[in-house]
């Protein structure tokens, strides 16, 4: 885990490309803090409790300034198991109000379950699902901590329902978590993908200096990166939504499809071919 500064007072660290395995510790996902005039913010918690403490040592090696909150992007397992950690120093935990409905699932539980055998031994039975202290409900909402503003501009339904991104107008630095993918094939899963492309049109119009996405790392050409997820997303959405449309089975359709300008993404052989099956069930639901 390499601590790596984006302004003057924010920071991030930097998961691997790659699925979560025992061996990586589940760290596959990014997560960031800024220090303000009396406390540290963090923005994700990680994927296990042991690299939640991890980041509290890079903290530590920062500031001894106490965390006080952590913003959550939004509550997909890599950028959540470590909020236990955080919880347990007495920092609020922020979300999207929209994050309830998962975190109540029988969804979220069989996700831990496996979890704690596919990722034994940083996920356990002690490794649990922690509730915001805080629910968001605003589309906007600006947080001032210790003289830092922090904006939270809710942009799901996109990658999750709940996807929350955070801007430092200050800085100009955007925390954007799942909304975009950098230097990867994105995991779609079951994203409403029209919203999440207008997602992105929105954030094309901020004035970003720096990008933190959840994955892959940050990017003083903001612009450029989200219209590599767009891209995708929109290619998605046009080759499987034409199938869709001519009733064309989706084994002969994805055969059909020339993936080649994505194929040299990290993940796209873990994950193309279940985003174009998801699209394509989308698509279907979508025909006037």
């Amino acid at each position: 885990m390499q601590l790596q500064q984006v302004a003057p007072h924010a920071y991030y660290v930097q998961g691997v490309s790659a699925l979560g395995s025992p061996a990586n510790r589940n760290f596959i996902s990014n997560a960031g803090f800024v220090v303000t005039d009396d406390s540290v913010v963090v923005i994700d918690a990680l994927g296990s409790p042991a690299l939640a403490q991890e980041l509290v040592e890079k903290i530590r090696s920062v500031t001894p300034k106490p965390i006080s909150h952590v913003l959550v992007t939004h509550y997909h397992a890599d950028h959540i198991y470590g909020l236990q950690v955080f919880e347990a120093l007495g920092a609020k935990i922020v979300a999207h109000a929209l994050a309830k409905e998962y975190l109540q699932s029988e969804t979220a539980q069989l996700r831990l379950q496996a979890s704690r055998q596919d990722l034994a031994p940083w996920i356990d039975r002690s490794t649990r699902m922690v509730s915001a202290g805080q629910w968001i409900t605003n589309d906007t909402q600006t947080l001032r901590i210790g003289g830092t503003d922090f904006v939270l501009q809710h942009m799901g339904p996109a990658h999750a329902p709940e996807d929350m991104a955070v801007f430092l107008p200050q800085s100009g630095v955007l925390f954007i978590g799942d909304v975009v993918f950098r230097n990867r094939i994105p995991y779609v899963g079951q994203a409403d993908s029209r919203h999440w492309i207008a997602a992105l049109d929105s954030l094309l119009q901020l004035p970003v200096k720096v990008m933190v996405p959840g994955h892959g790392p940050a990017s003083s050409k903001p612009k450029p990166d989200m219209q590599l997820t767009r891209d995708y997303l929109v290619f998605l959405r046009e080759a499987m939504g034409k199938a869709a449309a001519n009733l064309d089975p989706f084994d002969e359709a994805y055969a059909a499809t020339d993936w080649s300008r994505f194929a040299r993404y990290p993940l796209f052989k873990e994950a193309n071919r279940m985003n174009a099956y998801n699209t394509f069930l989308l698509m279907e639901q979508e025909k006037p």
